[in-house]
């Protein structure tokens, strides 16, 4: 590596999967890539106002998690959220339209980036205080055992909310209380512009749970075969009654942490060997071609409809209506009909 800061050890062992499988998790990340591609633009195009954090070169962790849960699981993350959302199933439509603050999209243009929700899919955000969700994963967690519905949290932060206090709260609440939720720390290396190593005196994030008595395991979170490998195992964890775990997924963004960022804190270099060594997408691709269940041609294919599907989510965002101002007045509170 041309950095000390970047350590990720590649997967060794060639996990098993089908045609079928690979596919589907190939297109999930060629999808998430090429709609923040899409949302990078229109940010540059003033389409998007304020924050924008784009989860290019992290799509695998979201992915392979998304893909070891079962209906009913809740997914709740922090301000990189455009990936989850997309791989809990809401529509590109609606995500795009949110991020460009219309009606059209999944909470009528008030959210934007950092704050949209989707009950249907239990997706209940998008945070953009640094490791708020965490408490708040650990709440829905409590709810799924009030409630002895046989359902897990999967709760995401940075490896910069690790060093957030709040979380070491949940940490405790939720061992105390035999909590199902997986808490997955997305080592992405750097926290804005900190590295790990500038900020953190425990490294090895997956370790921070020990005093706790959660146990926890570190994954190459570029290979999406390892991550959903891993994530099976830990939720079957949580799901059993075992309380929770802590995956620690070492990844990496390829853009700034948010759109103002020039990420000057590291060489090009590093980007780019990144890029070459570890893609997660190139991985499965390669992987696709070496088994024969895929030649250039058809993931050409792939990657066009899948382009295809971004424009129209783009056009959609464009075109859909500003919110009416009376919307300033809905979803202050909990609205129950009576």
């Amino acid at each position: 590596m041309t950095s000390k800061t970047v350590k990720i050890k590649s997967s060794k062992k060639k996990l098993k999967t089908s045609k079928k499988d690979l596919l589907k998790l190939y297109e999930q990340m060629l999808t998430i890539r090429r709609f923040e591609e899409k949302a990078g633009q229109l940010y540059g195009m003033g389409l998007i106002a304020g924050f924008c954090h784009l989860y290019i070169g992290q799509e695998a962790v979201v992915v392979g998690i998304r893909d070891a849960l079962i209906d009913g699981d809740q997914m709740i993350t922090g301000y990189r959220d455009h990936g989850h959302m997309l791989a809990c199933g809401m529509s590109a439509r609606g995500v795009m339209a949110e991020l460009t603050g219309r009606s059209g999209g999944y909470s009528r243009g008030k959210g934007g980036s950092m704050h949209m929700f989707s009950v249907e899919k239990q997706f209940f955000g998008g945070h953009g205080i640094v490791g708020a969700q965490v408490p708040l994963g650990a709440g829905l967690a409590l709810a799924n055992k009030y409630k002895n519905n046989g359902h897990i949290s999967v709760t995401y932060f940075g490896d910069g909310a690790a060093n957030q206090g709040q979380v070491y709260e949940a940490f405790n609440m939720a061992k105390l209380w035999g909590l199902p939720v997986l808490f997955v720390i997305e080592n992405n290396q750097y926290a804005m512009g900190t590295s790990i190593q500038r900020a953190s005196a425990q490294t090895e994030l997956y370790k921070r749970g020990i005093s706790f008595g959660i146990d926890g395991v570190q994954v190459d979170g570029m290979d999406v075969l390892a991550v959903r490998a891993a994530a099976k195992k830990c939720a079957q964890h949580a799901r059993s009654g075992k309380g929770p775990m802590i995956l620690e997924m070492m990844t990496y963004r390829y853009r700034g942490h948010s759109m103002s960022d020039p990420a000057k804190y590291r060489s090009r270099e590093e980007v780019n060997e990144m890029r070459e060594e570890h893609d997660p997408i190139d991985m499965v691709k390669a992987r696709l071609l070496d088994e024969g269940w895929a030649d250039l041609d058809s993931l050409k294919a792939i990657d066009k409809e899948i382009k295809a599907i971004v424009n129209d989510s783009a056009e959609f965002a464009k075109t859909s209506p500003e919110p009416d101002p009376s919307e300033l007045y809905t979803d202050v509170l909990l609205e129950v009909e009576a």
